[in-house]
């Protein structure tokens, strides 16, 4: 166990509790003592709130009638916002698990996105083809009409017609990802086999980019700041991860639209993750079952994980690096560890929060 390749011998954690294919899911900024949250989405209708660290469950938003295409965070981790089959996105209380905002739809979501960092505004997209931009600052607050039974929360239903509409009839086919860059007046969105960038304040599309196949899988991937340098690969910025055929694209910068490299493998591509730090990307086989790390600088394979028993979805890495996550059609999540030393779960003990 002494040698390099010693990291890659740990056995992964497989969080339980999902009854059906996890599309999605994602991670948490870091918060004080390194505690960060993951959440997952599935097509049971019912996504998951779990410790980043240790994958520990901590609660299910319920209330979906339909499946769940995508979960994400808020920058301060304390709304969650889902994509769902039922015709609507909802936001969450992180705290309570009691559900805030309707956003009502009138076809299937699939995709959803926070700025950056601002927790006050959600861009969706789906199969009405229409990137919406909804600012819930503008929105009455949950509980308002509930002010004669205060232990109740009412959801504050948004109509579609309150929302900002972005690049109007440019989309010919569903918007399946939707990534804010870090420059919070871009933001852009896969659909199809192409990716386009919009200028948030001209509300125009400003430009496009066809991959070599279906977009199936397009993230922002960043570490926090006390994790993050400028060796990293992007320079310390985020970095736009996608899979498309059997390439894997990457873009950095502020705006997420310089071309950093784009990795051809020989096979097809599910999801992708990338190591900032580590220098290598992990790659969903598709088709199979397989997660496949492949060096950033020469594209070698340095690893197989093998483990899920239906193609991987979807690829997060931590907010500080040390691990990363994949969601599977087998209904798991698998948590595989990406530092030296002791880590979360694979210290031996029980406590997440890295302080004992």
């Amino acid at each position: 166990m002494g040698d390099a390749n010693a990291p890659r011998q740990y056995v992964p954690l497989t969080c339980h509790g999902h009854s059906r294919p996890v599309p999605h899911l994602s991670f948490s900024p870091l918060e004080k003592e390194d505690v960060y949250y993951m959440i997952s989405a599935c097509k049971d209708g019912n996504p998951m709130l779990r410790d980043g660290q240790t994958g520990d469950w901590i609660g299910t938003f319920l209330g979906h009638k339909g499946a769940v295409w995508q979960a994400r965070l808020s920058p301060d981790a304390t709304t969650a916002a889902t994509a769902s089959a039922d015709f609507t996105a909802k936001v969450w209380d992180t705290h309570t698990g009691e559900l805030l905002y309707i956003l009502q739809h009138d076809h299937i979501v699939r995709a959803i996105a926070y700025p950056f960092d601002q927790s006050g505004m959600i861009a969706t997209g789906g199969f009405e083809k229409k990137l919406r931009i909804f600012d819930l600052h503008d929105q009455k607050t949950p509980g308002e009409q509930a002010a004669a039974s205060p232990t109740v929360v009412n959801p504050v239903t948004i109509e579609t017609s309150r929302a900002f509409e972005i690049g109007e009839g440019v989309h010919k086919e569903a918007i399946k990802f939707i990534v804010w860059a870090q420059d919070p007046r871009v933001i852009i969105t896969a659909s199809g086999d192409t990716l386009r960038w919009f200028d948030l304040p001209t509300r125009r599309c400003i430009r496009e980019v066809r991959l070599e196949g279906e977009i199936k899988s397009c993230e922002l991937v960043s570490l926090a700041r006390s994790h993050s340098a400028p060796t990293d690969i992007g320079g310390g910025l985020p970095v736009l991860a996608v899979a498309a055929g059997k390439t894997a694209y990457f873009w950095g910068g502020s705006r997420a639209e310089d071309e950093l490299k784009h990795i051809k493998l020989p096979h097809g591509i599910a999801s992708v993750g990338l190591d900032l730090k580590g220098r290598k990307i992990v790659v969903g086989e598709e088709p199979g079952t397989w997660a496949r790390v492949y060096s950033w600088d020469d594209a070698k394979e340095l690893d197989v994980h093998k483990g899920h028993h239906g193609p991987i979805w979807s690829i997060a890495f931590s907010p500080d690096g040390n691990l990363y996550a994949t969601g599977s059609e087998d209904g798991t999540i698998k948590m595989w560890k990406n530092c030296e030393g002791f880590y979360g779960l694979w210290r031996g003990g029980v406590s997440g929060n890295g302080t004992d």
